[in-house]
């Protein structure tokens, strides 16, 4: 079968400018979910900090990482910010709404398989477990 650059790339494509709205989505469950956003925000730079003490970096280097890290999330955050309104030219808020839905759904059916199934990778992560299931060896067969 001969796929086009095209044919091939678009659903990745798709998923990198769709993800943005599931990150929106998945922002919005959380800040329902009232999560103190300051006290996380504290742990990850207690973490950050206990690393650079670990790798023995000075605190010119420990300074300068941060001012980067700090610049990297607010230029994160501006983008997020420009391709949101970006969306919001393209579709309504109730197309919006609806890509969300659809992408939760898509998330919830994709986790629901690995919850009863055998993960993303099938066979081979149940056999390099140490588990061998001839009845799914079969059934690939088929």
């Amino acid at each position: 079968m001969n796929m086009t650059l095209r044919q091939l790339f678009a659903p990745a494509l798709l998923t990198v400018a769709l993800m943005p709205l599931a990150f929106s989505a998945h922002a919005d469950h959380h800040n329902s979910a009232s999560i103190d956003r300051e006290a996380m925000q504290e742990r990850m730079e207690e973490r950050r900090q206990e690393v650079y003490q670990r790798a023995g970096l000075s605190e010119e280097q420990q300074t300068a990482l941060n001012e980067a890290h700090a610049e990297h999330r607010d230029a994160m955050l501006s983008l997020r910010e420009e391709h949101q309104a970006q969306v919001a030219e393209i579709l309504t808020e109730e197309e919006q709404q609806a890509l969300r839905d659809a992408m939760r759904d898509m998330h919830a059916e994709k986790h629901g398989e690995r919850r009863h199934g055998e993960g993303s990778h099938g066979k081979r992560d149940h056999e390099r477990r140490g588990h061998h299931d001839e009845s799914a060896e079969e059934s690939t067969a088929e």
